[in-house]
Order: structure tokens, then sequence, then C-alpha cells
């Protein structure tokens, strides 16, 4: 069933009813001011911190759902209606939303009045536009009132949530003409305050919740929209809000335009204002000035539509699938981008309290935005870096305003050190950069300790090498890239009871997954190594990446797949010796991408086990058989019920690990399956079963032991978006950059008969145009350049501001 259609040619995917199966959303902004709106236009606002500088408040598990927003009321006579028919929920003759790059328009009709609804960041300012267009339909004049509405948040969107004792004391305003100033906190420590301003001045406010909503009313019903009049209320503590009147008459057939703008200013703390606590509104108006007029919001759109055409442009496909087509030049690259800007941090269902950005989220999310801003994939990699130890460990997560490390969370993660080489790796091959391993980096953001960033890869390296266990195989800390599986347990005996080991985690516990990442990134390592002319460095490394491949072909595998890892006591998790989960997917996709087993057949072997035992028609299970029980030992996998999440859950971030690895064993057609069945644009038709967004990936759906088989959750902000890029665009289609130049290594369905590729790389564009007249799945007979053929397979980097028409034919 579907909700909505998508529109290839605007780039948008246009909803038809609000009654979607869950809120189904868009992210507004690119820099540091952003907004989530949904396409009822729910939603909340924050200036680069979900956390600590949030400017409205969002009630994630409220019912019913998403109350809060960008909100409007329309007043006709004795009818009150939203243009995105929440929260009134009135019904409507007609509605629609469209989620665009960047933007989200959403319209609402009732009896002849028409009601258009923008919403956008715009480029380099620290606010949301919204203008609400009203169209008088009718053949009659129309007196109608229209109302705004935002609720502010106390900034900390968890003391906002949590200290009433204070809060409730604490909310102040200002009202200058249509600006209505929230400033709580300005009077303190603070330098920052949000401003809530429409361009005409308004027939009404109120700043006052109570006083706008009245006593024991919500959103759905406020009490001043009833009576058609706001009461001029000026809050004093309790919770300040943003309310705007407008009386408005419009002839038949006449349009009328209002602009708002939510902005965030901050003044530079050494300014002394002559009365405390009184807001210095110039930076303010400066910015509502800047929006006044149509014009100003026509411009400010033009220049985000050709923002994203430039980003886009650097990679496009043409291939004859349009669904392809549009998920690889359209919702692919978008979805990096927000998971760029966002990490893990700021979602439905990331709550932008506590995660912040993650040390693996952002490294990985790197590998699928770096091609469209290496600029600022730079300056991330250095940030990321920054949060090191000088052993190599790392923070598992830091707060995008401050740069450092989260306290609460720690590290132990022992896959983190890995993920930076991949994305340094990434970055260097995307951009031939080599600056960036000379920079200074920090560890642990303290100036006083610093080194280059090869020295970081170096230590990062070294941490896995000098941290193995008793199998000769990484030590998995606290968890791995699976985060639920914690293993560090112990017993005095086999089958008593398991006692956890402390904060400390233990230290004997194994990870195969662990081994064959480092396996694949100590190779890009020893690669970077030779290309820097560290040949005696890359010679130790390529050894070490030896003894972990032999380890894996021992201790790690299984007889028919790779293992998983091993517990604290030594015993197998992921093998046929355990009742409960035999096989996990995650090694079988990293230690075949890594190449291991693929000269001796155990790498195809360990993909057959997986079609075998993982597969189901949404996608590939976690692990099979599901855990039914808990098991101490494991960790907190087993907490959840059968087919959820972890425990048998399709996860879609590690099924594109699974079709990389069909790549790299030459089956392009189990390839491209693997990849279409998590694909959005391919699930569509049953977005009654999915319910989340069908423009974008999540983080999982249930798996085939779960009650609701094929429901998905999460979505937005995973690693599934950068990896099925990489997947797609590197692996499937094989436009692959190295440190050498761009290499074409195709790996296909037998039936495509070719594709086309336009490439930015390094500043040229390559016009790639793929012939698989042959019919087969991997291999190419011949490329040329611009005529002159390539004989090596790949095409050295061609000046800045050229373009090279590359013709591949497979074979």
């Amino acid at each position: 069933m579907r909700y909505g259609y998508f529109d290839d040619e605007n780039r948008e995917y246009v909803i038809t009813t609000p009654r979607t199966p869950l809120p189904w959303i868009n992210y507004l902004g690119s820099e540091d001011f952003f907004s989530l709106v949904s396409n009822t236009a729910g939603g909340y606002s924050f200036y680069r911190d979900a956390k600590l500088l949030r400017l409205t408040r969002y009630r994630y598990n409220s019912a019913p759902a998403d109350g809060e927003g960008h909100r409007f009321y329309i007043r006709d006579g004795a009818c009150v209606w939203n243009p995105g028919w929440q929260p009134v929920r009135t019904e409507l003759d007609s509605y629609r939303c469209r989620h665009g790059l960047g933007y989200t328009v959403i319209e609402g009709a009732k009896n002849g009045i028409e009601a258009k609804q923008e919403m956008f960041v715009p480029l380099g300012d620290a606010c949301e536009v919204i203008r609400l267009t009203l169209h008088n339909a009718g053949a009659e004049p129309r007196a109608l009132q229209l109302f705004s509405y935002v609720e502010f948040c106390l900034w900390n969107a968890v003391d906002d949530s949590t200290n009433f004792q204070r809060n409730y004391s604490t909310g102040e305003v200002e009202v200058e003409g249509g600006a209505i100033y929230h400033k709580t906190e300005y009077r303190e420590r603070r330098s920052h305050y949000a401003v809530f301003g429409v361009n005409r001045t308004p027939d009404g406010f109120d700043t006052s919740r109570d006083a706008f909503l009245g006593p024991y009313r919500g959103p759905a019903g406020p009490l001043a929209v009833e009576r058609g009049t706001c009461t001029g209320s000026i809050a004093h503590g309790w919770a300040p809000v943003g309310v705007h009147q407008l009386n408005v008459t419009l002839a038949p057939g006449e349009r009328r335009s209002f602009i708002f703008v939510l902005g965030y200013v901050e003044n530079p703390p050494r300014e002394k204002w002559a009365a405390p606590g009184v807001v210095e509104k110039s930076r303010a108006r400066a910015m509502l000035a800047r929006y006044a007029a149509d014009t100003q919001v026509d411009a400010a759109l033009a220049a985000l539509a050709a923002y994203w055409n430039g980003l886009l442009a650097r990679f496009s496909l043409r291939s004859g699938d349009e669904k392809l087509d549009r998920m690889v030049n359209i919702w692919h690259q978008y979805q990096c981008m927000v998971t760029f800007n966002m990490s893990r941090s700021a979602s439905y269902y990331e709550s932008g309290t506590g995660r912040g950005m993650g040390f693996r989220d952002s490294c990985q999310d790197l590998l699928g935005f770096v091609h469209l801003v290496p600029g600022r994939a730079r300056q991330r990699i250095l940030d990321i870096a920054a949060t090191q130890f000088a052993d190599g460990s790392s923070y598992h997560q830091y707060q995008p305003l401050t740069k450092k490390g989260n306290l609460d969370v720690g590290s132990g993660f022992n896959d983190d050190p890995l993920w930076l080489i991949a994305c340094v790796s990434a970055y260097l091959r995307e951009t031939g950069d080599r600056s960036i391993l000379y920079e200074e980096v920090p560890f642990d953001c303290r100036e006083e300790d610093t080194a280059p960033l090869m020295e970081h890869l170096r230590r990062s390296l070294g941490f896995t090498a000098s941290h193995k266990g008793p199998h000769g195989l990484p030590l998995i800390g606290r968890a791995d890239w699976n985060d639920c599986l914690n293993l560090n347990c112990f017993s005095s005996e086999p089958g008593e009871s398991f006692q956890t080991t402390g904060p400390s985690e233990g230290p004997v516990a194994e990870s195969v997954f662990i081994a064959g990442m480092f396996v694949k990134y100590g190779g890009e390592y020893a690669d970077i190594c030779a290309w820097e002319g560290l040949s005696q460095e890359a010679r130790a490394v390529r050894a070490q990446v030896d003894e972990m491949t032999a380890a894996i072909l021992g201790p790690g595998w299984d007889g028919a797949w790779f293992r998983r890892a091993y517990d604290a006591n030594g015993r197998p998790v992921g093998s046929a010796e355990c009742a409960e989960g035999k096989i996990y997917i995650e090694p079988q996709g990293m230690c075949v991408m890594a190449g291991v087993g693929l000269s001796d057949g155990r790498a195809l072997q360990a993909l057959e086990s997986v079609r075998r035992h993982l597969d189901t028609e949404y996608g590939i299970l976690l692990l099979q058989p599901a855990y039914t029980q808990y098991h101490l030992e494991l960790g907190e996998i087993s907490s959840y019920p059968p087919g959820y999440k972890e425990n048998a859950g399709i996860f879609c971030h590690n099924n594109p690990w699974i079709s990389c690895a069909e790549c790299a064993a030459g089956r392009g057609g189990r390839a491209f399956e693997v990849y279409r069945r998590t694909c959005p644009a391919y699930l569509e038709e049953i977005s009654e079963i999915h319910r989340t967004e069908p423009y974008v990936y999540s983080q999982m759906i249930a798996g085939r032991d779960a009650a609701a088989f094929g429901e998905a959750k999460n979505s937005w902000l995973t690693g599934t978006a950068a990896w099925t890029f990489v997947n797609i665009s590197q692996y499937i289609l094989g436009i692959q950059p190295t440190l050498d130049g761009l290499r074409i290594a195709p790996c296909i369905p037998a039936a495509m008969p070719g594709f086309t590729v336009t490439r930015t790389y390094r500043g040229a564009v390559y016009e790639i145009a793929v012939d698989n007249a042959a019919g087969v799945e991997k291999g190419v007979k011949c490329i040329t350049a611009d005529g002159a053929p390539c004989v090596d397979g790949i095409l050295p980097a061609a000046p800045a501001g050229t373009t090279v028409h590359v013709k591949v034919t497979m074979g």
C-alpha cells in the first residue's frame, strides 16, 4: 500500500494522506541550524547540539503522536483547521506534503481556502523560514484568523524535561512588534536567545502556554483560537511559547503570504548591555529583515536548490531502472548528507539528549559523503581523531557542540580504532590530499599531547595488534560493531552462572569480526604506508595482516562459515556448536570483503551459508537461530525478544556487507538481489508493513521470528546510508576511488545491459559508459579514456576542470 509517490523530476517524495503509519519526516538544515519536520508539520529545532541548544520542545512518546511542531491554526468562523491536519485533525478537503532536499511544503485546503506552508533552513543562517500562503479559491470575500504556535524549550533538553522545580520559574520573553524573543537564561551566563517573528505587525500575541491553550487543554483545542483572540500574555516562568494572531481578509482569488522566522541568535560574551537580562536585538532584527519579503525567500530557496544541484551532480547514474536511479541520484546521497550532519544524535528515534556523535558512526558515515563535501570531511576526520587516546583506543561518542569525548559512555569498544583508518583511507582515495596525514591532532582533545594524524592511524592499528586473545584474534572489549554482544563474562566451571567482570568488561573475549576489519583496513593502512614511501612499515603491517588472516582461517572458521567470536570462557559464539545463535552475518560480510577465503573456496561457502540460514524476503537476518532465552554470557543481545534488533532482526546496516562480499566473489546477480531487498524505493508498495519512510533507510527491520516481521524502525540516522551508497557505487557499479586514480570494476546482474555514470573525482568530471552486451556479472574486457586504452584498469587523476570520456566493455 502506498501513501504517496516519488516525484523524481522535482526530487521530492509527495505524501498524499496525513495518516501515514508513522510520522514521515524530513531534515531542514545543512550547517549549524536544523529542524526536523514531519508530514503533518510536527518536529523540533535546534542549533548545532540537539541536547544543549534545543529551541523547541518535542515529546517523543506522547499520544497522540507527533503533537509538537511548526503549527498554524486557521480559524474560519466556527471551523478551525491546520494545513498539515495535526493537531486539530479537522478533516481536510485536500492535503499533500512534499519532502524535498532541505525543504518541506505542506498544502491543505478547507471550505474554499487553500493554505501552503513552506519550510526550509537557508544557507548560512541560523534560522528556519516558514512562509504561509493563504488563497481564497472561492467567489466571496473571506475573513479569517491565522495563529502561529511554537513551544520553546528551555535550551538544555534533558534539564527542560526533568528539572521542573527550577524551570517553572525561569521562562522569560520580550515582545517587539512581530518578534517574540525567548530569552530564558539570557540574564545569567548565556549570550544566546531565540526569536520567533513574522513580517507584519500582528493583531495579537501570546507567550504563555497556559494563557493560549487554556486550563486543562492541549494543542488540539487552544482556548485563544476557539475564542478568536489572543490574550497578550507575557510568560513569567512556566512554559513560554510563541503565538502570533493575524486577522486576514481575502478577496475572491486573492493570495497573501506571511513569512515567519524561528532563529537562534548569539551575542559575543564580551558585549555588555545597559540593563541585565534585556536582549540586544540588532542581530535578530537583521535576521528577520533578511526574509521580510517574498523575493528574499524565493532567492534563499533558489540558493538552497543550487547547493543541492551542485552536490548531487558529483555522482549520477543512468541505468534504465528508475528506482535504482532515484536512489543513487537523490535519496542515497541526501540521506548520507543528513547522517553527516547528525551522526546518530537527533531523529524521531534518537532523542538528541544523549549519544551525540559516534566515533564508529561518524567514521563510517564519512564513507558515504566524502565525495560530496571533501573539505568538510577533512575537518570531521580531525575532530574524530582528536577524541582518540594515546594508546590508540578512543571515546565511543563525542558531543557536537564541544567536540569532546562523552565521559558517560567512555571507551572500550575495540572496533572503534580501525574505523578511523577506514575513513582516512576513504578520504585519501577520494582526494589524494596527503597533507592531512601531517596535521597535528591532539589525543583526548588535549593540546599539550599531539601527534600527526599518521601517528594516530599507526596507534589505531597498534592497539588492535597488541590486544589479542588466546586464539590470536582481537580482544572485543566492551563490544565491537554489535554493541549488544557483550562477551567479557566469566564462570569458574562450564555451565555455572556467569558474572560480569565489572566496568572494565574483562580482557579475554575475542572478535572474529574485528579480525576481518584488521585484515581489510590493515591492508589499506599498508597501502597508505607504501604510498608515503614507508616501505618497511608497509611490509611489517602486511605480515601482521597475514598472521591475522591465518587466525581467521584457523580458530575463526567453523567448517561452513566464519565464527562470530569467543566468549570470556573461550567458547565459540556463532558456531554450529551453539544451540542458538549458530551463525552471524557480520563476519561473513567483513571477512569476505577483506578477501579472506576467496582463494580456497571458503568465502563462497560462507556466503552460501548466509543464503541458506539468514535470507528472508525483507533482507538478511543478523543471526540464526534467534535467542529464545537470556544468555548472561552474551550480554544485551539476548535481552531482546526473538526477531527484534540484534536478536535476529534484519540490520540494514550490515546487509550491504554481504552485497559487497558477493561482489568480491564476483556474483553480481546475488549482490544486486541483496541490495534490492532493503532498498526503500523497492519497498514502497508494502509501506503498510514497513511503516517507515519509503525514501530513506531504517536501521533495522523485524526478522522472521518477530510478530511484526517486515516492520522497520529507527529511520534516517543509520550507517546503512553510507554503506549502501558505498555498495552500489563502488562495488556493484564498480566506480572505485584508489590512492592512484579511479578503478572501474563493475559487478552487476548478467541481465543488466549496461549503465552510465557521471562522477566528479579530484576536480575532474568522468563520463563513464559501461557496456555489458556480453551478459556477464563481472570482468572488464577493455577500458578507454578519451579513446586511449587504459592498460592497468586504473584511470589516473585528470587535471581539475577537465572532462574525461570513459568507455568500459565488460566481458
